[in-house]
């Protein structure tokens, strides 16, 4: 750990160019701005990619996508080997973050008993849930983080079961911070990185991850996209700390959830009850408010 050399956008990325990544990947931006973040707080790190997209970014031996050390592993294995290399780094007395970088079926599904098991022993990583809601890599088979009425390869006909609340599972943990993140919110994307990267114990974070591909999006409303599911509540960004205390980050402006649906295929609009959905939103949105009320994050952090 203490080789890996401090990112610096005049010299290195933590996502090279020429990386395989499609067109209007979230992942790709969501790589891009932590590596923003690391520059910016002067941080070093090495990744563990379990298999996802995320790994095929490296793109084929003996070439690489990454600008820091990255470890590849099986889909449920990433937050044990993450665990085991952030040991031998603070026994080690060295310096720089483990990051593990996943997608949604090696966190909400696959991988979800190691990771659990990395929470409960508050091991000292920052994991980073990037949430495409499908499986993206192996053809777009549905996840547990898939909303329902999705379309994907195995619900030809819309996902019945409705989105696993994975952000709640990790907070159940008591770990000292969990948080939501959009690229469609820069700064606030760096503001909390930042606050993980500062605090010692086990991390999450949940990106929204927009994929053209699964999604059935037009690359160029990628960014779009996910700024309207946090207008509408669809996606809150918000904090958690130590599972106890709730910061809510930017509240929904009343955007109406229905063109966040209309502009993907994978969803028919007809099909969704936006009535429904609209309900869900405003309920879980108040549930935040209230937690972020009676427990509220102390306003010293971060």
């Amino acid at each position: 750990m203490n080789t890996a050399a401090v990112i610096h956008r005049s010299e290195e990325c933590l996502l090279r160019p020429g990386n395989t990544n499609c067109g209007g990947c979230g992942m790709s931006i969501g790589l891009t701005m932590l590596g923003r973040a690391l520059e910016q707080a002067g941080d070093s790190c090495a990744l563990v990619i379990p298999a996802c997209c995320g790994i095929v970014t490296a793109g084929a031996f003996p070439t690489t996508s990454y600008g820091v050390p990255t470890i590849a592993t099986t889909f449920a294995s990433s937050p044990a080997v993450a665990s085991g290399v952030a040991t031998i780094r603070d026994l080690n007395g060295e310096s720089g973050h483990v990051i593990c970088w996943a997608g949604d079926g090696g966190t909400y599904d696959i991988g979800l008993a190691t990771l659990s098991a990395a929470a409960e022993r508050n091991e000292n990583i920052i994991y980073i849930c990037y949430d495409n809601e499908i499986y993206g890599n192996t053809g777009g088979q549905r996840s547990s983080a898939t909303p329902a009425g999705a379309h994907t390869t195995t619900t030809p006909r819309g996902k019945i079961e409705g989105k696993k609340d994975i952000m709640s599972i990790m907070a159940a943990h008591r770990i000292p911070y969990a948080a939501s993140l959009s690229v469609a919110h820069p700064d606030d994307f760096v503001r909390k990185m930042t606050t993980a990267f500062s605090i010692e114990g086990m991390r999450f974070l949940l990106l929204h991850s927009p994929c053209p591909a699964g999604w059935k999006s037009e690359p160029e409303d990628s960014v779009e996209l996910v700024r309207l599911a946090v207008a509408s509540g669809l996606f809150p960004l918000y904090e958690v700390f130590d599972g106890a205390s709730y910061r809510i980050s930017i509240e929904p402006d009343g955007t109406d959830p229905a063109e966040y649906f209309r502009r993907q295929g994978r969803f028919e609009t007809e099909e969704i009850d936006l009535q429904t959905t609209r309900r869900h939103c405003a309920e879980r949105m108040h549930r935040l408010q209230v937690l972020a009320t009676q427990y509220p994050a102390n306003r010293n952090r971060v």
